[in-house]
């Protein structure tokens, strides 16, 4: 319960616009869960598109090592799914390498926006009750 409190406070006590936190929260997400790219990508991209460098750090840390495993089983997944590539071709020629690439940039993306959604939800509702844990 302390560990949630913490998070609230970090993330949804910012004095900034709701739109804001909650871009930059899935912002961090999305590079969270890509590979290799994690808490300076998403630092970099919150300056860069001027939104809550804390909330994308927070999304990016969150998500970095705690969804490795799940993602890249969906990564797989979704990557072959779309581009529909055999698991038994994976290794013959970079058509596998590629599948996963475009599957890791869709999970990251379904995920990051479904992140930005609830985290947009969350603040204007909370914000609106003055909700405070």
């Amino acid at each position: 319960m302390r560990w949630l409190k913490l998070i609230y406070l970090k993330l949804f006590r910012i004095n900034d616009s709701p739109q804001k936190v909650a871009i930059g929260l899935g912002l961090g997400v999305f590079f969270g869960i890509m590979p290799g790219l994690g808490p300076l990508a998403a630092l970099f991209f919150a300056f860069l598109f001027r939104v809550n460098r804390a909330a994308a750090l927070l999304g990016s840390v969150l998500t970095n090592t705690w969804l490795s495993i799940p993602t890249f089983v969906l990564a797989v997944k979704a990557g072959f799914l779309i581009t529909g590539i055999s698991y038994k071709n994976f290794g013959k020629n970079w058509l596998g390498i590629a599948s996963i690439i475009i599957g890791y940039i869709t999970v990251s993306l379904c995920v990051g926006v479904l992140a930005y959604l609830a985290a947009l939800i969350i603040i204007i509702s909370g914000r609106k009750s003055k909700i405070m844990l």
